[in-house]
């Protein structure tokens, strides 16, 4: 996370606890992305639920190519919608919602997407900076520093945590590891070690 601009972090880690608690959870307990999409007015939708999507696309989308996309935010008529694909790992479906409604949190602007009927090719604008703020806030939300810290203390393992909390092991590490806590009960296991 090489663009987060200083202070983000810290931010995200506060902000992560403020949404939880305004939606009735303690850092004890899981996230449901279908509640912070309830929460902030906005639709979940898999690609079925796309009105006039044709065969053609929704097979591409779900049986030809169905691990080459994650999830997408967009605005329809004033109203905010995620398309995630039902495809994926049930971690990493929420790991992709959640990173979509951090984008709509965060306010950014939904990328452009640029289409060629000549070529029949799309492309989508990427804004880095943008996709690091909605990675590091959504992974808070998820799994905040407290959280970790509680699962700490009652010695759940990586992928006890991570069925706990509905993420994937990969983002248990990752967080256990960039938010300190990892090292952090590193070092009480050490000093608890050396006054024995």
């Amino acid at each position: 996370m090489k663009t987060l601009e200083r202070g983000f972090k810290a931010w995200a880690e506060r902000a992560s606890l403020s949404i939880r608690q305004e939606l009735g959870l303690s850092v004890e307990q899981p996230l449901s992305p279908a509640a912070l999409a309830d929460y902030l007015e906005v639709e979940l939708w898999t690609p079925k639920d796309v009105p006039g999507i044709t065969k053609d696309v929704l097979d591409e989308l779900l049986k030809h190519d169905p691990f080459g996309w994650h999830a997408l935010g967009l605005q329809v008529d004033g109203k905010s919608i995620v398309i995630y694909n039902p495809r994926k790992s049930a971690g990493r479906q929420v790991s992709d919602i959640t990173h979509e409604l951090a984008h709509i949190i965060l306010d950014h602007q939904p990328a452009t997407i640029i289409y060629s009927a000549e070529l029949d090719l799309g492309m989508r604008s990427f804004d880095q900076k943008q996709e690091e703020e909605a990675n590091c806030l959504a992974w808070c939300l998820l799994l905040p520093r407290e959280s970790l810290a509680h699962a700490k203390r009652r010695r759940m393992s990586t992928s006890a945590t991570a069925e706990h909390f509905g993420v994937s092991e990969s983002l248990v590490t990752y967080r256990t590891n960039i938010s300190g806590i990892g090292r952090q009960f590193r070092a009480r296991r050490v000093a608890r070690r050396s006054y024995s």
